[in-house]
């Protein structure tokens, strides 16, 4: 087994071939040991991956088998099962799922009894407890109960439109659920609310999750919307803690553009905590000179919601997110959502009375090139000399008007190179001329 399981998102990898049967089994184990609570009660959710119904079993055996109480929600997006901890006041929940990743990949990643997720050190603790775990860590006599939730779809809708109170009678939008956790929550949320709803994406069989759709590939979905006159789509990421909208010209809406809208509407209502907003270094320059111009401040985070909710929470600030679409809203949920932040963008529509994309002219995005390379040894990257010259030139060459960013992934064998400039044609040349010194050091 691997000394380092825990990443940015949970541990996540290939299943049944890193992340086996064997070692959700041990991570439901170690979870009960690590928990304050005698026998904690864990709320379980998951996609639909093939993988999921095989590690759901082995992560509820290993709860039920250390004497804590496994409650299964099912197929549900991520948001939910944050949400059922506090609304069950249960002492954790754990969800299985890879997000944005191929059906091979898979995942486990937790969230506490006050719906966040776990910190850096209680999923070095459940490691330690993985990898040291003797006999002497006797089993109880015996196991702890196993449950099914009830109705935990029309809870979770029910939650967020009592939230959203709106009418969207009239507006006609079109869904991708990415083969994923959303198919039955999404459509549904939207139907209640009165909007005239297509889906796509909605057929899983558990190979095809974010197979060609979802947020990740939204061409199809602009397309469609464009071709049929639909007022906006939303696609949505496996496990549903994001989401990329399009305009009804068939333009990508994405996690800049939606914080850009939701921020400036906030301010305007006077609902923008400290008039700031949370984002990772990977936000578009456009978002920031978009923002210093309304007069909200940007704090920027490294990549990953953790490290931007971590800044909200201490800042006390209300929005944060990531181009991604994962972004968080406080005063909705604890963690990104999806389906709660299409309806803040489609409050803000229905508040204004504007169209998406009037509302997108709030912000003008710089040309913006993003190439993963496939490496060897990411963690090399550190102390490849050749490469970080190679990106002090191109800085310097930028000046004001642009930016680079090089960084290791932290879910993937990948060096990520982004990087700003004026012009596309700018933006690509010094793109490549990092990427191939990228390759040729790590490849």
């Amino acid at each position: 087994m691997p000394r380092k399981l825990f990443g940015t998102d949970g541990i996540r990898g290939v299943a049944n071939e890193f992340l086996t049967a064997e070692m959700a089994l041990a991570v439901g184990r170690a979870a009960v040991a690590v928990l304050p609570a005698e026998a904690p009660r864990i709320i379980i959710g998951r996609d639909t991956r093939l993988s999921g119904p095989m590690l759901e079993s082995a992560l509820v055996a290993g709860i039920s088998s250390a004497g804590g109480q496994a409650e299964i929600a099912g197929v549900i997006p991520t948001p939910a099962v944050a949400g059922f901890v506090i609304s069950h006041g249960a002492d954790a929940g754990a969800v299985i799922s890879a997000s944005h990743n191929p059906y091979q990949d898979n995942g486990i990643k937790f969230f506490g009894s006050t719906g966040f997720k776990l910190t850096d050190e209680q999923e070095a603790m459940i490691e330690q407890h993985m990898f040291h775990e003797t006999t002497t860590d006797a089993s109880p006599t015996e196991p702890g109960p196993v449950c099914f939730l009830a109705d935990p779809v029309e809870a979770y809708v029910e939650q967020l439109t009592s939230h959203f109170p709106l009418d969207l009678s009239g507006m006609n939008v079109l869904l991708d659920c990415a083969n994923g956790a959303t198919c039955e929550s999404s459509p549904m949320a939207l139907r209640r609310l009165g909007a005239n709803v297509s889906v796509v994406g909605d057929q899983p069989d558990g190979y095809n999750i974010n197979q060609d759709c979802g947020s990740t590939h939204v061409q199809h979905l602009a397309e469609l919307v464009q071709a049929d006159g639909f007022d906006l789509g939303l696609a949505f990421d496996g496990d549903g803690d994001r989401v990329i909208a399009v305009d009804a010209d068939g333009s990508v809406v994405d996690g800049d553009f939606i914080m850009a809208v939701c921020a400036a509407h906030l301010k305007q209502q006077g609902a923008l905590d400290h008039d700031t907003v949370v984002t990772t270094v990977m936000t578009n320059l456009g978002f920031h000179r978009a923002m210093e111009q309304l007069g909200i401040r940007v704090r920027t985070t490294g990549v990953g919601d953790r490290y931007v909710l971590e800044d909200m929470l201490a800042g006390g600030y209300r929005l944060g997110g990531e181009q991604s679409g994962h972004i968080i809203d406080l005063q909705t949920g604890t963690t990104g959502d999806g389906l709660a932040t299409s309806l803040l963008l489609l409050r803000v529509m229905a508040e204004t009375g504007a169209p998406l994309g009037e509302l997108v002219k709030v912000m003008r995005r710089l040309p913006q090139k993003l190439v993963n390379v496939r490496v060897g040894n990411k963690e090399a990257l550190d102390g490849a000399d050749d490469i970080w010259g190679e990106v002090r030139r191109q800085e310097e060459l930028l000046g004001d008007e642009g930016r680079v960013l090089v960084r290791p992934s932290g879910t993937e064998p990948l060096v990520r190179v982004m990087v700003e400039a004026t012009t596309a044609e700018r933006c690509d040349q010094v793109c490549n001329s990092i990427v191939t010194v990228v390759e040729s050091c790590l490849g």
